[in-house]
Order: C-alpha cells, then sequence, then structure tokens
C-alpha cells in the first residue's frame, strides 16, 4: 500500500496528488467502527478512529492551510499557499468574507483582541491589517522585512504590532499609524513565531537557533534567553496568566518532535516535557481550564496527529489521529470546547473535547 501510494505520488502532479489525499481523508473520517491503539504506558488512550457524525463543510480554502486563528467564539481566520485570508464561521459552516492582497502563501495571522481586526503576514514580505466588517482589501500594508514575514503578535493595549522575519531581525509597529517605531537584529536568530505575554510589556519568540528569547518591548531588546534546546524550535504560546509558556520542537522518527513548558517568572526554569509525537511538533497551545479538572496543553504534528498532555505531569491522555491530512500546520482554540487545527491536504478541522466517556477528542466537521 505505501508503495503504491509513493508511486501515485510521483506519477502525479503536486495538485492532484492533494486533491487525492484529500478525498482519502474524507472516506476514512467517516468510518462507523471503533479502535484503540496503546504506545506507552504513560499514555491513557493512544488513538480513537472517529465515530460520531462528521460534518464536510464548504471550504474555506483551495489549497494548503498554513494557519489559523480565532477572531471570536464564531469565526476565525485563516490563510495559506492560495495567497487568501479567509473568515470562516465554523459553527455555520459558512465563508463570512475573503481578503486578498498578498503575492504569495500566507504564513501568519493574528487578530487584535476584542475586536474584528486582525493581521496577515506572507512570504511576499508584508503585513496586511484587515477589517472583518470593512473593504476586502487592506486598511493598513506594513513593509520593513527583506524576507518572508514568520512572526506577529499584538500588544495587550492593542498599540502595537511585533512582527519577526527570516531576515533576523524583529520590528515594532505602531498600529494606529502603521509606522515602524523599533528595529532590532540578532545574528542567526531566524524567527518561527512571536507571541505576546498578558499585561506584560514582554514577547516571546522562537528561532531556528534553537532557542527562545523574551524581549522587552520598549527598546525592543533582548530580556532573558531561556537555555537553547537540540532542535529547532516551530512555536511558542503563553498561558492567560501570564506565567508559564510552552514551546515546540522541529524533529522525526520520535528524536526532538517535543514540546517543552517553561515558567515564566523570576526562575524562568524548564518545567516539563511532553514526548510522543514522531514528527515535528507544529503548534502548541494552553487548553481552557474548564475544559477539565487537570491543566492541559494540545499539540499537533506534522505526523498527522493532535496529542491532549496534562500540563503538570507530561503524561500524554488522548491522541487523536486525523489520516489523510497530511502534515497538521496550526492549532488555535475555537472556543471553551473546541480546537480548530489547519493541515496540509484536507483544509481546516473542527474538533471538539468531549467528557462524557473520559477526556477524549473527536472530529466533528472539516472545512
Amino acid at each position: 500500500m505505501l508503495l503504491l501510494r509513493y508511486q501515485l505520488k510521483q506519477a502525479l502532479p503536486q495538485k492532484v496528488w492533494c486533491r487525492f489525499c484529500a478525498v482519502m481523508g474524507k472516506l476514512q473520517s467517516k468510518l462507523k467502527h471503533s479502535t484503540y491503539k496503546y504506545s506507552r504506558p504513560d499514555e491513557i488512550i493512544e488513538e480513537r478512529i472517529q465515530t460520531k457524525a462528521f460534518q464536510e463543510y464548504s471550504p474555506a480554502h483551495m489549497d494548503t492551510v498554513s494557519v489559523v486563528a480565532a477572531l471570536n467564539s464564531d469565526v476565525c481566520v485563516s490563510g495559506g499557499k492560495d495567497k487568501t485570508v479567509v473568515a470562516y464561521n465554523w459553527k455555520t459552516g459558512n465563508v463570512v468574507k475573503r481578503f486578498k492582497g498578498h503575492e504569495h502563501e500566507i504564513t501568519k495571522v493574528t487578530c487584535i483582541p476584542n475586536s474584528n481586526q486582525f493581521f496577515s503576514a506572507s512570504r511576499d514580505r508584508m503585513v496586511m491589517m484587515w477589517d472583518l466588517h470593512g473593504s476586502s482589501q487592506p486598511r493598513q500594508q506594513l513593509c520593513g522585512h527583506a524576507m518572508v514575514v514568520t512572526g506577529l503578535a499584538v500588544s495587550p493595549d492593542s498599540s502595537q504590532l511585533c512582527t519577526g522575519s527570516r531576515d533576523n531581525t524583529l520590528l515594532l509597529w505602531d498600529v494606529v499609524t502603521g509606522q515602524s517605531v523599533e528595529r532590532a537584529s540578532v545574528s542567526r536568530n531566524v524567527v518561527t513565531h512571536l507571541c505576546w505575554v498578558p499585561r506584560e510589556p514582554y514577547i516571546l519568540q522562537t528561532s531556528e537557533d534553537k532557542t527562545l528569547r523574551l524581549w522587552d518591548s520598549r527598546g525592543l531588546q533582548v530580556a532573558h534567553m531561556f537555555p537553547a534546546k537540540q532542535y529547532i524550535q516551530t512555536y511558542c504560546e503563553v498561558s492567560v496568566d501570564g506565567h508559564k509558556c510552552v514551546s515546540c520542537s522541529n524533529g522525526f522518527g520520535g528524536e526532538g518532535c517535543e514540546a517543552t513548558l517553561w515558567d515564566l517568572r523570576q526562575t524562568r526554569n524548564r518545567i516539563c516535557e511532553y514526548k510522543g509525537h514522531f514528527q515535528t511538533v507544529a503548534s502548541c497551545v494552553f487548553l481552557p481550564r474548564a475544559l477539565a479538572l487537570m491543566p492541559l496543553i494540545a499539540t499537533s504534528s506534522h505526523d498527522c496527529k493532535v496529542k491532549i498532555w496534562n500540563q503538570d505531569t507530561g503524561a500524554c491522555l488522548f491522541t487523536l489521529s486525523l489520516d489523510g491530512s497530511g502534515p497538521l500546520t496550526s492549532l488555535a482554540v475555537g472556543d471553551a470546547i473546541s480546537l480548530l487545527c489547519a493541515s496540509f491536504n484536507r483544509g481546516i478541522h473542527l474538533l471538539r473535547m468531549d467528557h462524557s466517556r473520559g477526556l477524549e477528542l473527536q472530529e466533528v466537521a472539516a472545512f
């Protein structure tokens, strides 16, 4: 079977191959039987094939989805290889609006808190600001990087935007004027992600140099550098209380492929690691505390799996395998019980937490 897939991939054009994978994935997701697999003693439930009703919504994108973020409890924004930013109501299964302006693939999106506005970044080196209820044309176009923009973070008071790039630089922008107010550069600091610490002037940044940096936005200086990991750090997120952060690593065959919890307070020590993926971990998020009695973290990986972890112990509590989806590229919290997961082959997956029979994660829709 693997040989046949390899031969088909070599023979078919890329777009045809992606469509084939998407169709096969949809068929697999509609299987009506259930199965369990166990791989490690500390994993309570390793995998379950989808058993509940599954809805196929109209697609948000016609190609690979690179990133997804929640604008509010009903609408998400996403971007990908089709160069389009899409606002989508994932509760009704409808496109709200499409935004066009970028010339190349969308790499990042981030939303302005308590607003209908958001930013997108692209391989065209541009950052654009959009308004859900405004024109389909960008409100602002920010140009300042020499290479693809790979990081976006909005300050808690929504007054500033920090951008990062493969050109080793970070730029700080005034959101109102669209003007760059600070610039910083560190040799070999290829930015992979940025996020702003809640209620603080600090920005967290992951890099291809395998480090996690904490920047002070007041002058845009490095305030702290965490101990370097063995693999490229691909993504980071800060907890709602601002006390902890989680980063994740690339890798292959189980080497690397982990997420790491760090203390953001005075000690700034490594607290816990989450190991169990077999390919690059592309995204990691803190889950709302209302979901369970214990604090939880979710990760998505190029191995087509989403895992739920006990934040304190590092134990994997549940693994959902999204077969046929290809690499999972981005993960976002939709609401108190829902996750949105972007994929290479099958668009965006709507996942739902279920506690009726213990902790479970179900795929309920794709778009």
